[in-house]
């Protein structure tokens, strides 16, 4: 239960959530993401974007549902504890917080890479708390500037697919959609992409400051990802025509490289501003919704309460915020953790599977059911398709938040 006084403003519309989700989106992981899948899955990469896309659908038509029914501040927290009960809620809680901290840095020394490489711890930190500052100043000014953000971002990715499909250089024979990868190979690369779709979560877990939720989440969540799929089927189109599936494998810089080829190398500074933009968006994006995850679990006992407290003028959970930033900056001045996209996926797709099962409970009719269900075994088959370090990595640090939960509810009852 939320304290007196600690509500959130609703301020949000159909708009504005679907701005937030397609910053989330369509930021830096079609940038980053591209190249690992294409390493795992060679010319089976559009399968994989197909089979990510898949169960992204089913997870957002599942949040969707929910949402409408619990539209308070934690996404999927709330709903596993409402659902399954408080463990369920606490282990997604868990999951999205480890996962999407590591985001965060990842996504902070991504900007940094790209505007400063000699500097990109210190231009990381920077980013953490001047975009720290701005979602402090409240929910407006952070939606208004993800809107800048994604329309920069979009302009850019449209450039990139113009100039590749229309070159010389693009060869539709390098579209072949065979599996030189396998099906591992092919899972492997859903569950890298997974990493760039996972976004649409963000409109869930600001519930709380969404007017009318139960008509704006439902529009909002598949509206943004429709939105990013089209955007990703093309951007992955473009690049594969002209670097064909090794060539970008073997790409640090996809969609620069991609434009270089295409003989257009005037583009490349564009593209890199691009990344670094929309990098800077997912990064708001994530830092929003952490926050507001921790803020639930603050407000249930699972975190510090004074987490749980919400600026009586701004209406933003600052505390959580603060904690958030100062922990996404050391993170970010001292580790590089630019490689945690599959410890990322791990931990999401764990949060996505409670989601899945929550709404499961919500109807007994088969017909209702094929979603969540088909969602959740897609969670599972994804989560243990990645790399075997991410798997290894996830499930322990999965194991640390459940052994604290067990020794906090040991204490409770001594």
């Amino acid at each position: 239960m939320t304290q007196s006084g600690s509500e959130l403003r609703r301020t949000l519309g159909v708009g504005d959530a679907v701005v937030i989700g397609l910053g989330s989106m369509v930021g830096a992981g079609i940038f980053a993401a591209l190249g690992p899948a294409a390493r795992a899955a060679g010319s089976g990469l559009l399968l994989g974007l197909a089979v990510a896309a898949v169960v992204a659908y089913c997870n957002a038509m599942s949040s969707a549902r929910l949402a409408a029914l619990y539209p308070a501040s934690g996404g999927t927290y709330v709903y596993g504890r409402e659902r399954l009960g408080a463990f369920w809620g606490y282990v997604a809680g868990w999951s999205f917080i480890v996962g999407k901290t590591a985001s965060c840095a990842a996504m902070a020394l991504t900007v940094g890479a790209y505007v400063w490489p000699g500097q990109a711890h210190a231009v990381a930190v920077g980013a953490v708390v001047a975009l720290t500052a701005v979602n402090y100043g409240g929910m407006h000014k952070s939606a208004r500037l993800t809107r800048v953000i994604v329309s920069v971002v979009l302009a850019v990715l449209a450039s990139v697919v113009v100039v590749c499909l229309g070159s010389d250089a693009s060869d539709a024979g390098r579209l072949d959609v065979g599996v030189s990868g396998g099906a591992g190979g092919v899972l492997q690369a859903a569950g890298l992409l997974f990493f760039a779709f996972a976004g649409y979560a963000r409109i869930a877990t600001l519930g709380e400051e969404v007017r009318d939720p139960a008509r704006t989440i439902p529009r909002a969540i598949p509206t943004a990802l429709g939105v990013a799929l089209v955007v990703y089927a093309a951007v992955a189109v473009a690049v594969l025509s002209v670097l064909g599936p090794e060539g970008l494998g073997r790409a640090s810089a996809p969609l620069a490289d991609a434009v270089r080829t295409a003989g257009v190398p005037g583009l490349v500074p564009v593209v890199r501003v691009g990344a670094a933009v929309a990098a800077l968006g997912s990064l708001l994006a994530l830092i929003l919704g952490v926050s507001r995850t921790t803020l639930a679990m603050a407000r249930d006992g699972h975190l510090p309460g004074a987490l749980a407290e919400v600026h009586p003028r701004f209406q933003v959970p600052h505390r959580a915020e603060l904690a958030v930033g100062a922990v996404v900056a050391a993170l970010a001045a001292t580790v590089d953790v630019r490689g945690a996209i599959g410890f990322s996926s791990f931990g999401v797709l764990a949060y996505y599977a409670v989601a899945n099962a929550s709404a499961w409970t919500l109807s007994s009719a088969p017909a209702a059911r094929l979603v969540p269900v088909v969602g959740l075994v897609g969670c599972v088959t994804l989560a243990f398709a990645l790399p075997a370090l991410s798997v290894v990595v996830g499930a322990a640090v999965l194991g640390v938040g459940v052994a604290a939960y067990g020794v906090r509810g040991w204490r409770r009852t001594a």
